[in-house]
């Protein structure tokens, strides 16, 4: 048996698991399992590998993508930069090496959106967690200038929800759960009069498809994108990493 999984805390319901118990007999994928580890901290990553030595790789969601680093062998290129993990390949006798393929999905969807041209700027991150950091290490690669927006600053590249009544961007990535099931009625404390005509906003939020957010911002005239088309691409590039 191939098994395959997710850890993270809480999962409630799994875009992961849904995907690959779909994936696998679609495919004709023998002999391989995708199960679910709800796990609060990142060692308890040691008790799961003890428990399931037939683990081939695993995915990572919030809140491991950065506590789980320290408990790799070896980093891809691409997750040290970024400084985050959401993909693990278990090796021979053990060896965990960690990926990033947020980057891959992120990068791909927002090329994806209709109008979007790498040549815009300025862009404002919601959020700065794993995934966060996955999302300015794209803008980066594109050179489009960036802050990120916190609820507690600490850095000069960061500026509070309060601030944002002062500045405007081109590009809205939101980063952070708020808006997610069952909390639909939520959203980060965006000012609304900040949504243009021709704007881009990105929620990496998956369910609901269109989160207040989304709609505020719809709206309000502008481009607008959710999260599963990320979700996929990054599925599919841990897929390939898993299998070579």
């Amino acid at each position: 048996m191939r098994r395959y999984g997710l850890i993270g805390w809480p999962l409630g319901h799994s875009f992961s698991k849904a995907y690959f118990s779909e994936k696998f007999p679609r495919e004709g994928v023998q002999d391989a399992a995708y199960e679910l580890f709800p796990i609060q901290s990142a060692p308890e990553l040691t008790d799961i590998l003890a428990q399931y030595p037939d683990l081939c790789g695993l995915n990572v969601t919030i809140p491991h993508k950065e506590t789980v680093m320290p408990l790799l062998h070896e980093l891809d290129e691409t997750a040290r930069a970024v400084g985050a993990v959401n993909c693990i390949k278990v090796g021979a006798g053990g060896h965990l090496k960690g990926y990033n393929t947020d980057v891959v999905g992120f990068e791909q969807s927002l090329r994806n959106m209709p109008g979007f041209s790498g040549n815009i700027g300025p862009a404002l991150i919601l959020g700065t967690g794993g995934a966060a950091k996955a999302v300015a290490y794209v803008l980066r690669k594109l050179q489009i200038p960036y802050r990120f927006v916190s609820r507690s600053p600490r850095t000069a590249q960061e500026i509070s929800y309060e601030d944002l009544t002062a500045v405007s961007c081109a590009l809205l990535i939101n980063t952070t759960p708020l808006g997610t099931f069952p909390e639909t009625d939520q959203m980060p404390p965006v000012p609304t009069q900040m949504f243009q005509p021709g704007m881009f906003v990105f929620d990496l939020i998956y369910n609901p498809a269109e989160t207040l957010l989304l709609r505020q911002a719809k709206q309000r005239g502008c481009h607008v994108r959710n999260g599963l088309e990320m979700l996929e691409l990054q599925a599919e590039a841990a897929w390939h990493i898993w299998q070579t």
